[in-house]
């Protein structure tokens, strides 16, 4: 009976244990929603738009086997996490909707703006269990669309061409327990706004830059923290930015913009008490006025501060402000006010110098390891009225002094508006100042810091802010050659730094959106950042700016001076180019559906602009070439063709059958008519049959399918007979490298891409540069190069989709599958990259091992992928890593 009851015992103290182990099993392989999105944001105070998109991702814990598939998807929305239990007590549900798509859009009616809510996805199983349930997120709703302005907008009493900047402020009270305080401010031009002398947000150059005559944004921020019981006060200086920009310094007629006018701003504080109540602060003509110690600002100069003219005591609520000048109500900037969605400007480095040179004792020169774009902050005490100036560039002269002269040429001096210099006064005293400018940024490594007094400076006196659109980093790369990784990052911070609230040329000279620039440098936006929502409000501008014949203009936003035909159909691709990539990489077809009226008006204005040949053969071509200037009437041909085969692909995803059939034809005729003029069937040659020229019919599908191997062929000798460099302008940077790997070129590729002898990218690495240059030689020709130019950075999003291989699939975008097709030059040892996607993480890894080749990969749950390595796998997402050994695919 004892034996009996052992043996019971152990059978159930067994059964009891596996139970555990399978259950911890279960709980280590378990399937998590991540990621989660509103608007592409994590709780985001934003939403005012009348439909909100909702997205997830996928993780698994613990190694798994097997892949998961989404089946039936919900999104709820609640005031609060007990509502969402059940869907009948949702202020919005989406149903059960059959999908394998992680992102659901939903309409905002039943919302109240200036609200809270929270939300939640729901996964259900093929019975209809359900089968995940993810985490509560939320979200705010700010001022929702068609709500009226309680506020308006205002000023001071001086006109647009006076330089002090104006100075606001207005008293409150806060009579009882704040429950939430949100503060919706906008400004034509920048704001600087503070709470009793706090500054609401850790932003920079507030609001974004838009065509400001026919749109302008507000931002949002929860200010709770800021306010107090009793008296406060709310102030905000106003800076110029480019909607006021007085001086005419530079050729891009700012000064003569449509909208320019005297800064001016608008605000409502909505203050909600716990007991339900609510208080209003609206800016309107009860506000007060000055100006003070900012008596000048330039967006291609600097800030002008004079200490001396602080007002002491401003930012105070105690501040007895009656005997000053009443705010003037003036008229807004445009009819649309819209809510900021991408993220604003932040500083992300704060850098000391590596280098202090004095070259007197009014004179020192800061070197900084790195270019960049941003401003400094001094740190200095000397006698009252010192004025000092702070100068920045690029590069140094040869006797240790700034160089100004390769960033200069379009900017002369007006007054106190100097090219990329700031000045500061002196209050005086025995304590140490501390001067930041607020309303502008510069491009620079290097600073001249003068005086015309003698003061005394260190590394401590000087610190560097790197600003730019905070977009957050979702790719990397990695490999055993180290030039690469330090191109790589190059070419990261060059993007960042011709990033502020518009995708810009350079950081200094210009600061200006040229369009080609920023489609050619789209794939380094896309492979490294989660930049959605900053290429929407683009988006935006480029649909504000075109005019009513249908032609925009190669700087965008703009004045008249952008407006011309020696821009042409290379540069206007972008309005084609950057939505089909936002649907690439994210699968949202939003900005396609936003863009296609103004797309459809352009390819009218094309079409009365063709020569008799009915083609376009105007307008600029393979800019900043190195010997070989790629013809353009071929160019404008292959990008007018190529705007209407993405016409063509838009009207299909949007369900435009007839707009699809007739652009598709439009295409099939310009291919024609290419093939006709440009295409020697015998030789597989293009026009010149440079490299350039070589490459666009592959990368642009103008290129006889039958023929496309002999142009691969003659790409491949092109290249060889230049000497690997890089003899060949932007375009050539973008398409050259892609195509060679794709059609089997590797090692003709990795010599091109690894040549250290100029014109190439290496040469740039080897000579210090730390962002990619504007032209191949800067040396050759310093009088108008930038050396922070994005624009031959490609080859940074090259390294990640050719050489680790992760790429898109055009037929099912977003990622929901994915092709990994890494390339194995020789003279590589590894490389690697990640990713993360809508869909989730996915990686690549590769290594050497003898005549082997180890390769990982990462796919995520609810994705397919093909992998093109020693042969074709299909592999199921687990969301783990998976390991192949095969053989390197050798190079032609």
């Amino acid at each position: 009976m004892n034996r009996f009851r052992f043996l019971l015992y152990s059978v159930m103290l067994l059964v009891a244990t596996t139970m555990l182990s399978n259950s911890a099993e279960a709980q280590n392989r378990r399937i998590d929603i991540v990621d989660m999105r509103c608007e592409y944001s994590v709780e985001p105070l934003f939403i005012d738009k009348s439909r909100i998109r909702f997205t997830w991702a996928y993780a698994a814990q613990g190694a798994r086997e097997k892949g998961f598939e989404q089946l039936t998807a919900e999104v709820r929305v609640a005031e609060n996490e007990e509502d969402l239990k059940r869907a009948y007590t949702c202020l919005l549900t989406s149903g059960r909707i059959n999908t394998d798509k992680q992102r659901i859009d939903m309409l905002t009616i039943g919302l109240e703006p200036h609200k809270r809510y929270c939300w939640q996805v729901r996964i259900y199983n093929g019975l209809g269990g359900e089968q995940l349930r993810s985490d509560v997120q939320w979200f705010s709703t700010a001022k929702l669309l068609g709500e009226r302005w309680q506020a308006k907008w205002i000023t001071d009493q001086k006109d647009k061409n006076h330089r002090p900047a104006p100075m606001l402020r207005k008293r409150f009270e806060v009579k009882g327990e704040v429950q939430r305080a949100m503060l919706y401010i906008s400004a034509a031009g920048y704001y600087d706004a503070m709470i009793n002398g706090v500054r609401v947000s850790d932003d920079w150059l507030s609001p974004g830059f838009t065509q400001y005559d026919k749109r302008n944004l507000y931002m949002t921020y929860d200010v709770t923290d800021k306010v107090q019981a009793g008296r406060n006060v709310i102030t905000s200086t106003l800076g110029n930015g480019f909607y006021n920009e007085y001086t005419g310094m530079t050729v891009w007629q700012y000064e003569s913009a449509p909208w320019r006018n005297r800064p001016r701003m608008i605000c409502e504080l909505h203050i909600d008490y716990a007991d339900g109540s609510r208080d209003v602060v609206v800016s309107d003509k009860s506000w007060r006025t000055t100006t003070g110690a900012v008596v000048g600002n330039v967006i291609y100069a600097g800030d002008v501060v004079d200490a001396r003219l602080d007002v002491e005591g401003w930012c105070n609520p105690s501040f007895d402000d009656t005997a000053y000048p009443e705010a003037v109500e003036v008229e807004a900037p445009s009819d649309l006010l819209l809510s900021q969605q991408m993220p604003p400007i932040r500083a992300t480095e704060h850098c000391k110098p590596v280098k202090v040179d004095k070259r007197s004792d009014r004179e020192y020169v800061f070197s900084f390891a790195e270019n960049m774009a941003g401003v400094c902050t001094l740190r200095v005490k000397g006698e009252r009225g010192t004025r000092i100036t702070m100068e920045h560039g690029e590069l140094k002269r040869q006797d240790g002094s700034v160089e100004m002269a390769n960033i200069a040429i379009y900017a002369h001096p007006v007054g106190d508006a100097v090219f990329q210099t700031d000045i500061y006064t002196l209050k005086g005293g025995d304590e140490y100042e501390e001067f930041t400018p607020r309303f502008h940024y510069n491009g620079f490594q290097y600073v001249t810091v003068r005086a015309d007094r003698p003061i005394e400076l260190d590394e401590s006196s000087l610190t560097a802010h790197f600003i730019h659109t905070d977009v957050k980093s979702i790719g990397e790369f990695d490999s055993s050659n180290e030039m690469w990784n330090k191109l790589w990052r190059a070419v990261r911070r060059s993007y960042l730094s011709n990033l502020h609230g518009i995708p810009t040329d350079c950081p200094q000279r210009e600061k200006n959106g040229w369009t080609a620039d920023a489609h050619i440098s789209i794939d380094i936006a896309l492979t490294n950042y989660d930049a959605i929502l900053a290429y929407e409000k683009w988006i935006d501008d480029i649909v504000d700016n075109q005019r009513e014949d249908g032609s925009i203009s190669g700087v965008i936003p703009g004045t008249a001076w952008g407006f011309a035909d020696w821009i042409g159909p290379v540069w206007d691709a972008v309005m084609f180019i950057i939505p089909d990539a936002l649907y690439n990489y994210y699968g949202d077809e939003s900005s396609i559906r936003r863009i296609y009226p103004t797309c459809q008006r352009y390819l009218e204005y094309l079409r009365g602009r063709e020569n008799e040949e009915g083609v376009i053969a105007y307008g600029l071509s393979d800019w900043c070439f190195w010997q070989t200037q790629t013809p353009n009437d071929y160019t404008a041909a292959a990008f007018y063709y190529y705007d209407n085969t993405l016409m063509a692909r838009f009207a299909k995803i949007l369900g435009k059958t007839e707009d699809a059939e007739r652009y598709a034809k439009k295409a099939k005729e310009l291919q024609k008519y290419i093939n006709n003029k440009f295409l020697n069937v015998e030789t597989g040659v293009y026009s010149i049959g440079k490299i350039t020229a070589q490459a666009l019919p592959l990368a642009l599908g103008f290129a006889p399918e039958n023929l496309r191997e002999k142009v691969a062929a003659r790409l491949n000798e092109a290249v060889v007979e230049s000497g690997y460099v890089c003899d060949f302008g932007l375009l050539g940077s973008k398409y050259t490298l892609r195509m060679l790997v794709d059609y089997g070129y590797v090692d003709t590729a990795y010599r091109l891409a690894t040549q250290t002898k100029r014109p190439s990218w290496g040469n740039w690495i080897e000579s210090g540069f730390t962002t990619p240059l504007e032209t191949w030689a800067i040396r050759d020709t310093f009088r108008d190069s930038s050396a922070n130019h994005v624009f031959f950075g490609d080859i940074a999003a090259w390294m990640h989709s050719h050489i680790a291989g992760i790429q898109y699939d055009r037929d099912k975008p977003g990622f929901s599958h994915i092709i990994i097709r890494p390339a194995f030059p020789e003279g590589l040892d590894w490389a690697k990259a990640s990713y993360k996607s809508v869909r989730g993480d996915i990686a690549s890894s590769w290594r050497r091992h003898g005549d082997k080749i180890t390769l990982q990969v990462l796919v995520p749950l609810n994705t397919t992928a093909t992998v093109y390595f020693d042969q074709k796998y299909e592999i199921k997402g687990t969301g783990t890593p998976i390991t192949l050994v095969g053989n390197a695919v050798k190079s032609k």
